[in-house]
């Protein structure tokens, strides 16, 4: 497997496997599948409702500790306490129980939303700490994580934002590398739309390699260095999609799949009113 390294040293695996969507009672199944075909790098988040079923299979696989790279996401804090660093620190508690670990290896403000200069302010503690190896966000437009950075001490060490052929975020991904934030794709076969896997221009480029449309999205991804966690219940699948390290995309190709971006999400718009609202009034616990 190969790795980024994160802007603190961390090293992080390009390719991991993500839980979202996947029900609570098929998340355990799907994780020992998961690991039992190689994977080492599993991101789930307080909001998805399945910590404990990935902390179920990661205990279930006897894989030790520090050969598994472990993500989860801080949900909107309302603060029932009044103090949101305070109601950070609980919430972290909470996943860290709800996962059975001592540690997280990153740790994500799930959305940019709410008060998340304080989320931040509790997680660069939480990171000082040594209980996250690495902070980090999820969902910022470039201009709200530059201004997370320019008035913060720690850097983020990942952006986790929707990127794939139809929405691929070379200008946001270029800020991220001057900044120092890793990019990492969630959606990264936007769950089939637009005819993702039928499409003719990657179906052609798959064919040519004897591959699937999946692994060259895949390895599109991994070329661009975008850290990337597709999900899957098929542990066929699941073993397809780690097959990818064994066949190189051209540059022709690569400027080809650069054609299908529209430059708009397929799923929905941060900076929505509407979105904004429904996201800021849902609860998790």
């Amino acid at each position: 497997m190969n790795n980024v390294t994160l802007n603190n040293g961390v090293q992080m695996p390009i390719l991991g496997f993500g839980v979202f969507q996947i029900p609570d009672d098929e998340t355990q199944a799907a994780v020992e599948a998961a690991l039992a075909a190689g994977y080492r790098h599993l991101d789930t988040a307080a909001s998805y409702g399945n910590e404990e079923a990935v902390g179920a299979a990661i205990k279930a696989s006897g894989i030790a500790r520090d050969e598994l790279f472990i993500t989860t996401k801080l949900w909107i804090q309302h603060a029932p306490t009044g103090n949101v660093q305070d109601d950070t620190r609980r919430a972290f508690g909470k996943s860290l129980d709800r996962l059975g670990l001592d540690y997280l290896d990153l740790y994500l403000i799930h959305q940019p939303l709410g008060d998340y200069y304080s989320e931040w302010r509790a997680m660069q503690e939480i990171n000082k700490e040594g209980l996250a190896r690495a902070i980090g966000v999820s969902n910022f437009h470039p201009d709200r994580l530059v201004d997370l950075i320019d008035h913060n001490k720690i850097v983020p060490a990942v952006n986790q934002i929707e990127t794939h052929p139809f929405h691929q975020r070379a200008t946001d991904q270029e800020l991220m590398r001057e900044r120092g934030v890793q990019i990492e794709s969630w959606g990264p076969f936007a769950e089939g739309k637009n005819n993702l896997f039928t499409d003719p221009l990657l179906s052609a480029i798959a064919e040519a390699h004897g591959k699937s449309v999946a692994q060259v999205v895949l390895r599109w991804l991994i070329q661009r260095e975008v850290v990337v966690i597709p999900k899957s219940v098929r542990p066929e699948r699941m073993a397809q999609n780690l097959d990818v390290f064994d066949f190189e995309l051209t540059d022709e190709q690569m400027s080809r799949i650069a054609t299908l971006d529209t430059g708009a999400s397929l799923f929905f718009d941060h900076r929505d009113p509407a979105m904004v609202s429904w996201l800021g009034g849902r609860r998790i616990d």
